[in-house]
């Protein structure tokens, strides 16, 4: 069965989070509703089980908890964080970076 890549944007307004979804959205994967605070992203992840999680803010824990969670997760983020990620410097370079994956990756 094949499933569609999902992607989770946050960010810190709702103002930004709109931004942030109309950067990222593609006919090529399905974008999950969003969220603007780390406790509801957090359940956003359990629930939603996205491939892709975009943080655009401060979110460094929420990125540490969803890759505790879910080691497979890609996380791009606006700024460097303490997790694997990859740092994206606008948002016109969301989309080529959802897209971006690294070669060799596990098989699951």
């Amino acid at each position: 069965m094949c499933r569609a890549l999902k992607v989770l944007c946050v960010a810190e307004t709702p103002t930004a989070l709109a931004e942030l979804k109309r950067a990222a959205v593609s006919a090529e994967w399905e974008l999950t509703p969003g969220a603007t605070d780390e406790a509801d992203a957090l359940a956003r992840v359990h629930e939603e089980r996205p491939h892709v999680l975009v943080l655009f803010g401060p979110f460094g824990g929420l990125a540490r908890a969803a890759l505790d969670a879910y080691p497979s997760i890609r996380i791009l983020a606006d700024r460097p964080l303490p997790v694997p990620s990859v740092v994206v410097s606008a948002l016109d370079e969301v989309r080529a970076a959802v897209l971006g994956r690294p070669a060799g990756g596990p098989v699951r």
